[in-house]
């Protein structure tokens, strides 16, 4: 349990300086509210009313959130090799040069597909 307590302690800590930043902001900060500032933003573009079923995105949102995405899990995979680089040996770095092609494929692959381009 002792190996725990630097951490519990840190958490604590973090969580704590949060709380109080939020509770010092809302009784220190300045108060002047006006129509503008109670508007919900969007981007400087006038809000406009949605249809009842919620009306319809693009595609391109949904394709960018899972490149996003595949590519973030992908990069996840460097941390692990990264830590055991030494102890893999030539292997590890030969498997790893494989996949981090296999990723460059991809992304070139999608590159000229056009799904990094924004309308």
């Amino acid at each position: 349990m002792n190996t725990y307590v630097p951490i519990l302690v840190l958490g604590t800590l973090g969580a704590g300086f949060a709380i109080f930043s939020v509770f010092m902001a809302a009784r220190v900060g300045p108060k002047r509210y006006n129509r503008a500032k109670l508007d919900a933003y969007e981007c400087g573009i006038e809000p406009t009313p949605q249809p009842a079923g919620g009306g319809r995105f693009p595609i391109k949102y949904y394709l960018t959130a899972m490149l996003f995405i595949v590519f973030d899990i992908e990069i996840v995979f460097l941390y692990p090799w990264a830590v055991s680089f030494d102890a893999l040996g030539l292997f590890g770095l030969v498997e790893m040069l494989l996949f981090v092609l296999t990723v460059l494929v991809a992304y070139a692959y999608v590159w000229r597909r056009g799904g990094l381009e924004w309308d």
